[in-house]
């Protein structure tokens, strides 16, 4: 449905494992008959997963949250080619699978269950009576945030204007996949970077790494003095609210660091206005045409999919451990085939 439009941006190294699941799927249906929403976030490399889910006989649908960002261009394109777009409202009907992204859609019905694209929406999940896999628990996760993420921070902080990171002081909120991806390329870049994290347990690998302070989160006064010294502060926590302590927002009042945001929550707190904060406190890699570029993502998007095929095969409730079996064959041909591994 979408071929000559993706031919006409990617080359096929840019997304080996959909590229694979697609000649797979295409000769086989596996999901002929089924009716399945897809509640990604819609950007033009959506429509490459899209493609492997059509290929394998879906009948596809896209879920759409306002919560979530999307692509307004994207979102004409599908609509023009046919397929059907729901919202978080309308979707309240029946389906047989679900792949959803931050639990936009776990209030409705799906047949055989979830598959949850994003850390921030398995609090919600873990009560479902439906089986659920979450993306976002496995190896090929790391590719995206480490690799993808922290790179895509750096190109939208580019666009905002910000492309001068020597010597400058960044203060990093958070040391999981996505914060360990910015600290890395901000090596890269030569900047000063100062991390505060909730588990000092990597405080001598982050200092291995060349970062010139590490900060126990408990420790709000130092924090608060790391804030008022920094030149950009980013966020990527995972968690919502997680700089609202009043001794931080006194800080983060004060400095004249440029703030970003890279979780999916804001993480700043409702004391910071938007306007405080690049693109209104939603993921600053959202403000660029591909938040993440396909190359880093592909992965992920293929076991998104792929998980949605396994739960026809899964029973039992709540999240599941991902087979070992499904993610292995994804990495293998993104490694053979593909131009980062």
């Amino acid at each position: 449905m979408f071929e000559e439009y993706i031919e006409s941006i990617y080359k096929p190294v840019e997304y080996p494992a959909l590229w694979e699941q697609r000649k797979a799927w295409i000769k086989t249906k596996p999901l002929k008959g089924y009716r399945l929403l897809d509640a990604s976030p819609v950007f033009r490399n959506s429509l490459v997963k899209y493609d492997a889910l059509l290929a394998a006989g879906a009948s596809l649908s896209i879920g759409f949250s306002k919560k979530i960002p999307n692509d307004p261009f994207i979102l004409k394109i599908i609509i023009e080619r046919g397929l059907s777009i729901y919202s978080t409202e309308e979707a309240a009907v029946s389906w047989d699978i679900v792949l959803d992204c931050a639990a936009q859609f776990a209030h409705v019905d799906s047949k055989y269950g979830f598959v949850e694209l994003t850390r921030s929406g398995v609090s919600v999940y873990e009560k479902s009576n439906k089986p659920v896999y979450v993306a976002d628990s496995s190896e090929i996760k790391k590719i995206e945030t480490s690799l993808g993420t922290g790179e895509s921070y750096f190109r939208a902080m580019k666009e905002f204007g910000f492309s001068d990171w020597k010597e400058k002081e960044l203060l990093v909120f958070g040391s999981g996949k996505v914060g360990s991806g910015i600290i890395t390329h901000a090596l890269r870049l030569g900047a000063k970077i100062t991390v505060v994290t909730d588990s000092l347990l990597y405080e001598q690998e982050l200092y291995a790494l060349g970062v010139s302070s590490v900060v126990d989160f408990k420790e709000l006064s130092a924090v608060a003095k790391k804030i008022v010294l920094a030149d950009f502060i980013v966020t990527a926590t995972g968690i919502k609210n997680a700089l609202n302590h009043p001794e931080w927002v006194r800080a983060l009042l004060k400095t004249n660091a440029v703030l970003g945001n890279m979780g999916v929550e804001d993480e700043y707190g409702d004391p910071i206005p938007e306007k405080r904060v690049l693109y209104a406190k939603e993921p600053l890699n959202f403000s660029l045409q591909e938040p993440t570029q396909l190359k880093f993502i592909d992965a992920t998007l293929a076991l998104h999919n792929a998980l949605g095929l396994a739960l026809l095969k899964t029973s039992g409730s709540g999240i599941r451990s991902i087979p070992v079996e499904i993610e292995q064959h994804i990495l293998e041909i993104t490694r053979q085939n593909g131009e980062i591994l």
